[in-house]
């Protein structure tokens, strides 16, 4: 605008520049002055044009410059729009989470008003029924011809007695019958305790373990671009990744310790890295997952020597490793093998048996147990099939197969065996079986979803409320994806026994990825 301005100021100056010159020379001629009038006055129209057109370049040099930065804060802005919807939705769904757990609890606290409302009013309906009764039979032996006041008391008397007698002859006998229980459970306290001094320490498995982070804004970068970067930790990990308010810390959710222990350390070489993104990911867990595999063979061979037992083929040594990340009802299965191998090495000393392979037998008693998810049968039999393959000795295999007397035990060490199991299993705290049950439950789920055509994988996440499918996007479409969903909670519905409700999510999607060399 202040170009323009003085663009216009210099053509009026000329013009008037011009029109003095021109009265000036009309006296020396006026054909000469009309001419150099009119040179001057093109000369000075020139000028004005171009700085016209100078004005015209710097003015739209500058709508453009703010142009720029009009879009570059409105996309800022609406970057962190979309981060405080994302907060704003797992705000939400944690508010529910917790509003269906209060209404729980309110239910059953409303069932349980209801049902000692019921027993009083049942009990004082007893009462009532018994003081009737007391009445009508005082009144029947007041009728009783020949019965005194004094008699007909003798009489009811007596039969209080009576029944007061077998009252408590009754208590007599269900107390006598407590105390033998009783007394058979602080034998078996007393035996479990006692061989203690051979046991390891057991340890209960959880589902979730959290991640220190060095700051809230690294959840941004965990999450990514539209979710892209938990999204994949999540595909290819097969846990959750849950961003919660717990200040510097995201929480893995996953029934599968071996997947979960995977996930936490690829997580926290990415933290530590600082590139987070989906090929970096692939990247990290593929080493992670190497490591572990390197782990699992170097824990077979530590409890090998540990128990000073030799000669064992590398690939048993291998499923002895892998017992590190497996339960059995909360019990880990590495430690308890441990302990039954102390257990019957100690009460094979005490019946002068081999004590090298008692350790052997109960270190492999349970190796089945290390693929029984992979295979049919149960893990007694898996576990001998194992052992006979590896070239194990013929005691030893038979050992391994009854110890859950699911075949005849050919030696003591087989009866050994069996007892050393059942001894580490039943001592205090070391089993638990509810969360056997809940792992049954998340293989069956993603055993049912992964039989199906197209399922590439199958996690069940978040406690087994949710099954998320991975679908081939090249064998399914769209619209087949929405018929798989459906057919995958079907078969949930009839084949698995769930708490609640399962939710079915299948994703497909398609990446394509080249590099720039």
């Amino acid at each position: 605008m202040i170009i323009t301005i003085t663009a216009a100021i210099c053509i009026v100056a000329g013009l008037s520049l011009g029109y003095l010159l021109h009265t000036m020379l009309a006296r020396r001629g006026v054909g000469d002055v009309q001419a150099r009038t009119q040179a001057i006055l093109a000369t000075a129209k020139k000028d004005a044009e171009a700085l016209v057109r100078e004005a015209k370049l710097q003015t739209k040099d500058e709508l453009h410059r703010m142009r720029v930065e009009f879009d570059e804060s409105t996309k800022q802005r609406r970057q962190e729009i979309q981060k405080e919807e994302q907060w704003l939705l797992q705000k939400k769904d944690a508010v529910e989470k917790r509003v269906d757990t209060i209404e729980k609890k309110e239910q059953l606290v409303e069932d349980e008003r209801k049902k000692i409302g019921g027993e009083r009013d049942a009990l004082k309906r007893e009462q009532e029924r018994i003081a009737k009764l007391v009445h009508e039979e005082e009144i029947a032996l007041q009728r009783i011809a020949g019965l005194s006041r004094d008699e007909a008391y003798q009489r009811l008397m007596s039969k209080l007695e009576r029944d007061v007698e077998y009252d408590a002859a009754t208590m007599i006998r269900r107390k006598q019958q407590e105390a033998l229980e009783e007394g058979d459970r602080l034998a078996r306290d007393i035996i479990a305790q006692a061989i203690q001094r051979c046991s390891s320490e057991h340890v209960s498995e959880t589902t979730v373990c959290s991640v220190s982070l060095p700051s809230d804004d690294m959840k941004g970068r965990i999450i990514g671009r539209e979710g892209r970067n938990i999204r994949a930790l999540e595909q290819e990990t097969g846990v959750e990744i849950l961003i919660d308010d717990t200040p510097n810390a995201v929480v893995i959710s996953g029934f599968d310790p071996v997947r979960r222990e995977t996930a936490r350390r690829t997580l926290e070489r990415l933290i530590a890295d600082g590139r987070i993104h989906p090929a970096r990911i692939e990247e990290i867990l593929g080493k992670v997952r190497k490591e572990v595999d390197q782990e699992i063979e170097e824990t077979g061979v530590k409890t090998a020597l540990t128990l000073g037992v030799t000669g064992v083929h590398p690939e048993l040594l291998k499923l002895i490793g892998r017992l590190k990340f497996r339960t059995s009802y909360g019990q880990n299965l590495l430690s308890h093998s441990l302990e039954v191998a102390k257990i019957m090495a100690a009460l094979s000393a005490e019946l002068h048996e081999d004590v090298a392979k008692a350790k052997r037998i109960g270190l492999l008693h349970d190796i089945g147990k290390a693929v029984d998810h992979e295979v049919e049968g149960a893990h007694a039999a898996i576990g001998a099939e194992i052992a006979k393959r590896y070239n194990e000795a013929k005691d030893v295999v038979n050992a391994i197969a009854a110890h859950h007397n699911e075949a005849a035990p050919e030696s003591r060490l087989a009866v050994l065996a069996s007892a050393a199991d059942a001894i580490s299993a039943a001592r205090p705290g070391a089993r638990s079986e509810s969360y056997e049950l809940y792992l049954q439950r998340m293989q069956q789920l993603e055993k049912v979803a992964g039989e199906e055509p197209g399922v590439q994988s199958a996690f069940a996440i978040q406690a087994g409320r949710e099954l998320r499918v991975m679908v081939d996007s090249d064998v399914l479409d769209d619209n087949q994806i929405i018929v798989l969903a459906r057919t995958i909670a079907k078969r949930v519905s009839d084949e698995v026994q769930f708490p609640g409700q399962v939710r079915v999510t299948v994703v497909r999607e398609k990446r394509v990825v080249e590099f720039a060399r």
